[in-house]
């Protein structure tokens, strides 16, 4: 087991060369530092001396693949490569194009996106999931029929519908929630309860559907069939068997929304004006801050590689077949 955990991590080290390799190639070739610059500065205040001092600013100047100039090791570690490269592996995001401090600002819009993404990923899990057992239980009947039709109507909707009849609704008509807005504390939990009930029913039509389908497999099995000739109820077999064998695909699915726990969500969180790190990637490319968008998209690598290894290392809990490998 400790092996297979071991090349799992091994493995990640590649693939976030790669990424940071493609994040620099983005945006320190295709979009130089000298456009950066008077993006920043605008039409009015690009001279020669501002571009040339912005840039310097944020040490910018350095040769971008090798310093010819320079002598031994420092001909590759004086360069904008190297010095991106490593501080980015070390998560040390330095200053936005605005002088903000980006590594104080994740530090600070963590929490809020956490606060609404853990609540969504449990609730929306546990709805997804409690929908498919029903829907596999009662499987060739009318409810099953009704409720797969409801689920695929669901999923036609676009989110943005969900959160628009959200607010109208619970905020506007009812007054239950407030529409918009935030505050720390255990009084936050007003504000996060309108985003995750959005959460959950928009995509409660897609994941009951794709966990319905993964339970319909494992009672179509031969395994499940000798549970019931052995006299185990429909429940039993249902919810000792066929979920518990379930879970691997299942525990996949939840690795796409990892992500999301720390990254939130860019849609909600603009949308009900939470200061999380959804809403701040996507003032980040309002304003065009190369800064905060290249580091955000380098931590959401991360993070999504964290739950690749988080969801290997759980299916070595599940099924014992993977700790031989």
């Amino acid at each position: 087991m400790f092996a297979y955990i071991t090349r799992r991590i091994l493995y990640a080290i590649p693939i976030l060369i790669g990424v940071n390799l493609i994040t620099f190639l983005l945006f320190f070739v295709v979009n130089t530092p000298r456009d950066m610059a008077v993006t920043h500065l605008g039409d009015k205040y690009t001279t020669e001396e501002a571009i040339e001092q912005w840039i310097k600013s944020h040490g910018y100047d350095k040769p971008r693949f090798f310093d010819a100039e320079a002598s031994g090791l420092k001909k590759i570690t004086n360069t904008l490569i190297f010095t991106q490269t490593k501080n980015m592996f070390l998560l040390q995001f330095g200053t936005s194009d605005t002088g903000r401090d980006i590594g104080q600002d994740v530090k600070e819009r963590m929490g809020p996106s956490l606060a609404v993404a853990i609540p969504a990923l449990l609730f929306g899990l546990a709805t997804n999931i409690f929908v498919a057992l029903l829907l596999t239980f009662f499987r060739r009947s009318y409810l099953d029929l009704y409720g797969v039709s409801f689920c695929v109507a669901l999923m036609s909707i676009s989110s943005l519908f969900y959160i628009i009849i959200g607010q109208f609704l619970l905020g506007k008509i009812f007054r239950w929630v407030p529409i918009s807005g935030y505050i720390g504390g255990w009084s936050a939990a007003k504000f996060v309860l309108l985003p995750v009930i959005v959460s959950v029913v928009a995509g409660v039509g897609s994941g009951a559907r794709w966990y319905r389908t993964l339970l319909l497999e494992e009672v179509n099995k031969d395994y499940i069939r000798t549970a019931r000739a052995k006299g185990l109820s429909s429940m039993q077999v249902l919810f000792k068997h066929a979920l518990k064998n379930a879970m691997i695909p299942i525990l996949t699915g939840v690795v796409v929304v990892i992500p999301t726990l720390f990254m939130g969500s860019l849609l909600l969180e603009s949308f009900f004006s939470i200061p999380g790190l959804g809403s701040y990637t996507i003032d980040a490319i309002r304003s065009q801050d190369f800064a905060i968008v290249r580091s955000m998209v380098y931590l959401g690598a991360v993070l999504y590689i964290v739950g690749l290894i988080l969801t290997d290392i759980s299916y070595t809990l599940v099924d014992p077949r993977v700790r031989l490998q």
